[in-house]
């Protein structure tokens, strides 16, 4: 997977300290994190010239973490932002990444 951004370096340390995930390139033009050296697929962080633009993204991660709520509240101790993109009343939180991007933490699935 690919993100666009604007400073690749900063957003992907943010998105490996996010997810646990190790860093396996830290070249400013294309810094790439893994779940584990080897470990594909992985994320790399490509630098591009302009801010992500306002509109909602065409593709978004969703997480689905044992407990919602300390996971919101962990993202955004990392930096995330609450943000709202029209959900309206849902069991998800929708929060963007330092550099805007948005993505989805949903409830715990049914045991």
């Amino acid at each position: 997977m690919v993100v666009d951004a604007v400073d690749p370096v900063a957003l992907g340390q943010w998105w490996a300290t996010a997810l646990g995930w190790t860093v396996v390139n830290d070249d400013p033009g294309a810094f790439e994190i893994q779940r584990e050296p080897e470990r594909l697929p992985g994320i790399i962080f490509l630098p591009v010239g302009t801010a992500k633009p306002s509109s909602k993204n065409r593709l978004h991660l969703d997480f689905r973490p044992d407990e919602q709520e300390f996971e919101v509240e962990r993202l955004v101790d990392l930096g995330a932002r609450r943000v709202e993109v029209g959900q309206g009343v849902v069991s998800w939180v929708v929060l963007a990444d330092p550099e805007g991007n948005e993505f989805c933490v949903l409830s715990a699935a049914a045991r």
